[in-house]
């Protein structure tokens, strides 16, 4: 018994140990081995959810003490007035204020809500109180928290976008430390797991460089603000109303004529007239003209999704299409014959023309990809070009061509709506539009690629030629026709008489035009075709384009993104008009002097005042009203000393003044 019993455990364990040899690959100990390529999960030593609680929590500080500095102040004195209030996260309306800090929160803002597409939390401090799943791992909330999340993060970058509108030193250490902090927790996350499993292993990465970038130009402006503050105490916030640009663009508007008598008597080279025709396609600054806020935005923004779009479509394609080069062997060759294609009797030699045909296919994508970010970035410069123009147009009273649009100077719900969205649009128009570029442009190189030029290079799979070659004489036949028609009009069917041209041999023409009416449908057919593909590629081309409009003229309302953006530059053109508010501004400097250290808010409300002042009784507004004449005497004031700077001397104010001064001394 004992003898059988060790013969058997004996024979077990030699039935275990063979076959337990069969799986030699099998890790040992439960182990689980990862794919090739595959990138395993990262384990940072500070929980991700628990630095965004903390950010989080250090942005309700921060807004709070900002609104604390910042005092509601209204036109009505006792309504409100000192009063804590909500800054605002960017001032729009700002002609000389710093645009490099507004495009840099947006970008930031954009960047961060392109990482949510590979993200597997929406809300990162939610994990701190998500159940733990079987395995051991978190379990990520998804359903409404991804839509929850587009309002977070405008929410989390609101403090450090306020910090700059403040004016205020105070304000200006604030966003030193919540810039440091929201970069420091960037590049902590970015250096302890740089890869991630989604997408491809450094996308995450890639597609964060825009935030990181952002972020350290704000880590850097706020330092460099608050030191300027320390050092130049008086000058902090006393531009506000007294900006520059305004009496810049006045100066340049009324010497305008002088410079175009100028240049017109100037002789121009080749070079001089190469410039300006460049000029008139690619944006280039123009003196005494500065573009809206609003426009800068939209452009930062389009830079932006240009990259995460064209990163997003070469990284989600180009490895994969790699690694299935990489793994190609003589096995493709059976595949291949199973659906009846047999391209050499070698199979190595199968498996490299497959190769090449993978490459061919990768080098098409590349391409198209390149082509549509340099057509998409033309575009927008272009369109810059348009916005200057229409504006300069707007600005001077031209009524423009902009379909049939409501013409009142007065500022609409629909205009405001417009306005509020018209930054958003221009950028989902550009990723929209990006895309389908990319689809076209794909299609079209792959077609050029493997229908003409690789059987032309290699002999072989002339599918194209051999179609041409059958059909020859159709195309041969559209051609003459085409051709004869054309020199029948020209030497047969028109005359020149006294340098005016006529119609002659009309019998002729109309015989000829009936003998023609079959062979014209089928080159009609062909037209027909042209005519789609060459509408659908403009319609690409310039699907981001929104000053623009897709539509015929009649329809043209029609189109959302046109409409948009002729409502925003009524929005603009009606409340931003360089020079109403530099005539403002001359009102309220000329009724009582400005002090020394009169914060920007106070000049903000200042200007809200004297725009009010135009628009306060019907009566003064037609002329009828006590101070129109002065208003028209203050503005005639204004232009003449513009135009004579050495007058300002002898006015009454600095002659007591010099008077005063002369009866001291």
């Amino acid at each position: 018994m004992s003898r059988a019993a060790g013969n058997q455990t004996s024979s077990g364990d030699t039935d275990d140990y063979s076959y337990g040899s069969w799986y030699i690959d099998e890790p040992q100990g439960g182990q689980e081995l990862q794919p090739e390529g595959m990138v395993p999960s990262c384990h940072p030593s500070v929980p991700p959810g628990l630095l965004h609680a903390c950010l989080a929590v250090l942005s309700v500080l921060v807004l709070l003490l900002l609104a604390m500095l910042v005092r509601r102040r209204q036109l009505w004195p006792h309504c409100g007035h000192g009063r804590p209030g909500l800054p605002s996260p960017v001032d729009f309306s700002a002609g000389d204020g710093p645009w490099t800090v507004p495009a840099a929160i947006f970008m930031v803002l954009f960047s961060s809500l392109c990482l949510l597409l590979p993200a597997e939390v929406s809300l990162p401090f939610l994990t701190l109180a998500s159940p733990l799943s079987p395995d051991g791992e978190t379990e990520t909330p998804g359903g409404s928290w991804k839509m929850l999340a587009l309002l977070y993060y405008p929410a989390l970058y609101y403090p450090l976008a306020a910090c700059a509108t403040v004016g205020h030193g105070a304000s200006h250490l604030l966003g030193t430390v919540l810039s440091w902090a929201h970069f420091g927790v960037q590049v902590w996350q970015r250096a302890e797991c740089p890869q991630a499993p989604k997408i491809y292993k450094y996308y995450s990465l890639l597609a964060s460089l825009p935030l990181l970038l952002g972020l350290g130009f704000l880590s850097l402006w706020y330092p460099v603000q608050l030191v300027r503050s320390f050092s130049h105490r008086t000058g902090v916030g006393s531009e506000g109303l007294q900006s520059r640009y305004p009496e810049e663009y006045l100066r340049t508007l009324l010497c305008r004529k002088k410079l175009a008598i100028s240049s017109h008597t100037s002789k121009h080279g080749f070079l001089s007239r190469a410039w300006i025709c460049f000029r008139q396609y690619i944006y280039t600054p123009q003196q005494g003209f500065r573009l809206p806020l609003k426009l800068v935005l939209s452009a930062s923004l389009t830079g932006t999704a240009i990259y995460q779009v064209a990163l997003l479509l070469l990284v989600g394609v180009v490895p994969t299409i790699q690694k299935v080069r990489a793994g190609i062997t003589t096995d493709v060759s059976y595949l291949l014959a199973g659906f009846g294609i047999q391209l050499s009797e070698d199979r190595q030699e199968v498996v490299e023309l497959v190769k090449h045909h993978l490459w061919a296919l990768e080098v098409c994508y590349i391409s198209a990809l390149v082509l549509s970010c340099l057509l998409t970035f033309f575009v927008l410069i272009r369109s810059l070009v348009t916005h200057r123009a229409n504006l300069q147009a707007l600005h001077r009273g031209a009524a423009l061509d902009l379909g049939p649009l409501p013409q009142s100077p007065h500022p609409s719900r629909q205009a405001i709506f417009c306005w509020m969205n018209f930054s958003a649009y221009q950028t989902a128009f550009i990723c929209l539009g990006l895309l389908v570029q990319q689809v076209i442009f794909f299609l079209g190189t792959t077609t050029l690629a493997f229908l003409v030029l690789m059987p032309m290079v290699h002999g072989r799979n002339l599918l194209l030629l051999r179609s041409l070659e059958s059909s020859w004489p159709f195309w041969l036949t559209l051609a003459l026709a085409v051709t004869l028609q054309h020199m029948a009009a020209r030497w047969i069917f028109l005359k020149i008489h006294q340098g005016w041209a006529e119609l002659t041999n009309r019998r002729m023409l109309y015989a000829a035009t009936f003998f023609f009416f079959p062979i014209n449908v089928l080159v009609g057919a062909v037209v027909a075709v042209w005519r789609v593909l060459l509408s659908a590629l403009y319609n690409a081309v310039h699907f981001g384009q929104m000053d623009l409009s897709l539509l015929p003229p009649r329809a043209a309302t029609l189109d959302p993104g046109y409409h948009t953006y002729c409502n925003f530059l009524k929005i603009e053109v009606s409340q931003a008009h360089p020079a109403m508010i530099a005539f403002c501004a001359l009102l309220l400097r000329t009724q009582k002097p400005r002090p020394s250290g009169t914060p920007q808010d106070g000049l903000r409300l200042r200007a809200e005042e004297g725009i009010q002042l135009l628009q306060t009784k019907d009566l003064v507004a037609k002329g009828t009203g006590p101070r129109a004449p002065q208003g028209r005497a203050r503005w005639a004031l204004a232009y003449t000393l513009l135009h004579n700077p050495t007058l300002q001397a002898f006015r009454k104010r600095a002659l007591s003044g010099a008077q005063a001064t002369g009866a001291q001394s």
